[in-house]
């Protein structure tokens, strides 16, 4: 049976019904989703009052130690970049540019949101922290001191540009 092919199996291959993402990823992609639908029709104005809203709906959801945490970054990054505008990201708090690219620069992301040992604060490409040849872009949050929220602020600050 020359010229014939065989069908080879693929070993890369996921099991029919395995899922490939955990729950709560699979969570935070349908979230992203929603959050883009959700804004695709609004006004500047509409996307900050209405992004403030899906903030703190986020934050309301959370367990308590992470919606304190979350409650008062918050208020630093408020405070220290007045004009990004609140949203959420993935599900999660996050502050965008003001203007037409609108683009996320920061993150918050509670442990318990993929069930981690800490927190963190991060930040997207679009920050302005570049700083040499290396540098982090997600830092771990495990208490909130004074210290650690002007720290936060700083990188909000520079981020913002």
């Amino acid at each position: 049976m020359a010229g014939t092919k065989t069908r080879t199996k693929r070993t890369n291959a996921t099991p029919k019904g395995e899922n490939i993402w955990t729950n709560e990823e699979r969570a935070a992609v349908q979230a992203a989703a929603a959050e883009r639908k959700a804004s695709a029709g609004r006004t500047p104005e509409e996307q900050r009052k209405e992004g403030l809203r899906d903030l703190k709906a986020s934050i309301a959801k959370m367990p308590p130690d992470d919606r304190a945490m979350a409650e008062r970054v918050h208020a630093v990054v408020a405070a220290a970049v007045p004009s990004l505008v609140p949203k959420t990201y993935y599900g999660m708090p996050a502050y965008a540019r003001e203007g037409k690219d609108g683009k996320v620069i920061a993150f918050f992301k509670a442990k318990s949101k993929f069930k981690v040992r800490y927190s963190t604060f991060g930040f997207q490409p679009d920050a302005s922290l570049d700083d040499g040849e290396m540098w982090p872009t997600e830092f771990a949050v495990m208490k909130l001191t004074p210290k650690v929220e002007a720290q936060i602020a700083d990188l909000v600050k520079k981020a913002a540009g």
